[in-house]
């Protein structure tokens, strides 16, 4: 299985869309954005979309939004390997964009034209540079305004989490590749800010008598190929890694949190807790994880994703009985390979 750091080097391909992909540049277009308050009518409407929407857009308006850049930069700068691949992409999107975090570490000579999708108009607009060319459109990853078989590659990193219908989200990127086009995806895992979590819930549970989620649910890694496959993908790569950040106390680990744009927007969340609940709260996270010189940790679990669009040029697995040794021949293996490639 391919680590974290080899999941982005991989080869891709095309293009065509209900947006024109003639003239490189930027532009908004607001039609991929839903209504407020929609989603799909299958799905578990778990997530506040509007309150995501100005959540990010906050975050983007900050006078020092690199600060807190410190994550997706590390996660999205993986990204950077597809440009040891021999091929290219002619058409390539970049799904949940945020700043475009991604398009710094692709070069033009990998990737054609990047379209980077948000649903935060503010982060499109305050985007860093790149030199690919580009185009900004202002669309909900679960609303995407692109016709089937229009990109080469999609990426998405850190932005899936907050989607609705997974399923669906997962099924739109799959009928927007083109035929042996590849998706590259990195979300937020089940264990992400365990500490915060308990320490919230024992907190809350002695001076209130009960806990509320203030932690988002997340996906988990045994669900994530599952709907995958679902989804129409195969070849399939799923890894996970840990990111460990030491922050001063809770308090600064939720302020970073705000900025973000990664604050809870559960519709099930409370809207405020007790100050002294709080304050139990950073106690607790204090006692329980407390680093050597004070500091307290915070893991951020991240599930890594390949899955490829079928075409008929990618290989298949041989057809049953086609095997001309037998597992109980393998001990006689350097009888049974060809004189020339023993001396190889």
């Amino acid at each position: 299985m391919l680590r974290p750091a080899g999941l982005w080097r991989l080869c891709r391909r095309p293009w065509a869309a209900r947006v024109s992909a003639e003239n490189p540049g930027r532009r908004e277009i607001t039609s991929g954005v839903s209504p407020r308050g929609s989603t799909s009518l299958r799905a578990l409407n778990i997530f506040d979309r509007d309150l995501k929407r100005k959540q990010k857009n906050w975050a983007a308006r900050q006078p020092e939004p690199t600060k807190f850049d410190y994550l997706k930069e590390e996660v999205s700068r993986l990204g950077g390997g597809a440009d040891d691949a021999e091929a290219s992409f002619p058409l390539a999107l970049d799904l949940g964009c945020g700043r475009g975090y991604i398009a710094q570490y692709l070069n033009k000579e990998t990737i054609g034209k990047l379209f980077q999708v948000d649903i935060a108009e503010n982060a499109l607009k305050n985007s860093l540079e790149t030199e690919i060319p580009t185009v900004s459109i202002l669309a909900d990853e679960e609303f995407l305004p692109f016709r089937e078989n229009t990109f080469d590659l999609v990426v998405s990193s850190l932005s899936l989490h907050w989607v609705n219908d997974l399923p669906r989200a997962l099924e739109q990127i799959h009928y927007i590749l083109k035929p042996d086009g590849v998706f590259i995806g990195a979300m937020f895992g089940g264990d992400t800010l365990y500490e915060l979590r308990c320490s919230l819930q024992l907190a809350e549970t002695e001076r209130e008598g009960g806990f509320s989620p203030h932690i988002s649910p997340f996906t988990a890694v045994n669900d994530l190929g599952h709907l995958l496959g679902r989804a129409g993908f195969n070849t399939l790569t799923v890894d996970t890694d840990e990111i460990q950040v030491n922050y001063p106390g809770m308090f600064e680990l939720m302020e970073d949190l705000q900025g973000m744009g990664e604050s809870n927007c559960s519709w099930n969340r409370k809207a405020l807790l007790h100050r002294d609940t709080m304050l139990a709260a950073a106690a607790v996270y204090r006692e329980m994880y407390r680093n050597e010189d004070g500091s307290v940790p915070a893991t951020y679990q991240i599930y890594y994703m390949i899955g490829w669009k079928y075409h008929e040029s990618q290989a298949r697995p041989a057809e049953r009985g086609s095997a001309t040794v037998s597992f109980g021949e393998l001990g006689k293996i350097n009888n049974l390979m060809p004189q020339g490639k023993k001396s190889q």
